[in-house]
């Protein structure tokens, strides 16, 4: 008999009058993982300090209205069908020019408007002897937010014995698309005030600059000698302010970093973080390319939930990703989802202690 539990309950009425769902897993250590069918979103993640202590170290709002209203912040939410930026919202494929929704400026961003992050899940949940999980899918029709073809998404989060929450992305879709799922939590591990004294470690050798819109300008750059070298344990704020021309661009870190990587698709460690004062440490696993790290520097004191006020740089994103602007981008690894093919990923949040 599985030592996890999973419920779930009303999360409140979207505007068309459906109803979400949130759901809430826990395992025999207590960690405890709230996820809604709305956009997939991560609410919730309770894990202990070194002491035992559980706190919520995610940030999250308090009702649905929040989340529907397609906040820009997206707190948690599973990211579709494009993770990240794409210039000007424009790519050429087969031929074919293709204009996506334009939500950044003058470029795509994480999906558009109305991307799988606003979107109600169909929900199943399941359980194994180590875990306990929810199986959310989603049909993206052609044209949806500007794609081509008619995609249908499998994102299975998992929370598992060893205070892991495993996600595992599927696809496929009928016309050749660009797919790049990922999920967007911010994450503090001492539950509250700045993630500045967090220490980091990026297992990568590169990054990819960036110009004023975010968008990669040229080839991949060494980290080393500049404010992005986490190849060994930094504190985040430790150079966060450095007069330095690419955290100008986005008032600190907000940046997809070139892994490591021992083979194509390995899932390997993609980032550490350790919280000196309460001991927790979140690892990021996943078989991507990249990982965009973001310093939460659009945060202000405007945003709040849960009780809280979501801060400048109160809250670090690490999502696994291929890079941004890649349908545009030859020289990066394909993000070309073709029919016949299918789109699989794993992604997984490990926490411990130090």
């Amino acid at each position: 008999m599985s030592q996890h539990t999973i419920t779930g309950t009303p999360f409140g009425t979207l505007p068309d009058g459906r109803e979400a769902t949130l759901y809430t897993l826990t395992n025999a250590n207590g960690m405890v993982a709230k996820i809604s069918d709305l956009g997939g979103v991560i609410k919730e993640i309770h894990v202990p300090d070194r002491n035992g202590v559980l706190a919520d170290v995610c940030h999250g709002y308090d009702t649905v209205e929040r989340y529907a209203g397609g906040a820009s912040e997206y707190f948690g939410a599973l990211i579709g069908r494009y993770g990240n930026r794409i210039a000007n919202g424009r790519f050429e494929l087969d031929g074919v020019i293709h204009q996506l929704d334009l939500n950044d400026g003058a470029n795509h961003l994480h999906g558009g408007t109305d991307g799988f992050h606003r979107q109600l899940w169909e929900a199943e949940t399941f359980y194994t002897p180590q875990s306990a999980g929810l199986i959310l899918t989603h049909v993206s029709r052609d044209g949806d937010q500007g794609y081509p073809g008619r995609a249908e998404v499998t994102a299975i989060y998992e929370l598992r014995a060893d205070n892991e929450l495993r996600i595992a992305f599927h696809a496929i879709s009928d016309k050749a698309t660009p797919i790049n799922l990922t999920n967007h939590a911010y994450f503090n591990l001492a539950g509250q005030g700045d993630i500045l004294g967090h220490q980091l470690t990026i297992p990568a050798d590169g990054y990819t600059p960036v110009g004023a819109g975010l968008i990669p300008t040229g080839p991949i750059a060494p980290v080393a000698g500049t404010p992005f070298d986490f190849r060994a344990p930094h504190a985040i704020g430790a150079r966060i302010d450095q007069k330095d021309e690419q955290l100008g661009h986005g008032s600190g870190y907000d940046h997809n970093f070139v892994l490591n990587k021992g083979a194509t698709g390995a899932f390997e460690l993609s980032a550490r973080v350790m919280e000196p004062v309460s001991g927790r440490v979140l690892e990021v696993w996943s078989q991507e390319p990249g990982i965009q790290f973001y310093s939460g520097n659009f945060l202000n004191d405007s945003i709040s939930g849960k009780g809280r006020i979501y801060g400048y740089r109160s809250g670090f994103c690490l999502e696994p990703q291929h890079f941004p602007d890649s349908p545009n981008r030859p020289d990066f690894p394909s993000t070309i989802l073709r029919p016949n093919e299918e789109y699989s990923t794993v992604m997984a949040y490990r926490f411990t202690t130090a």
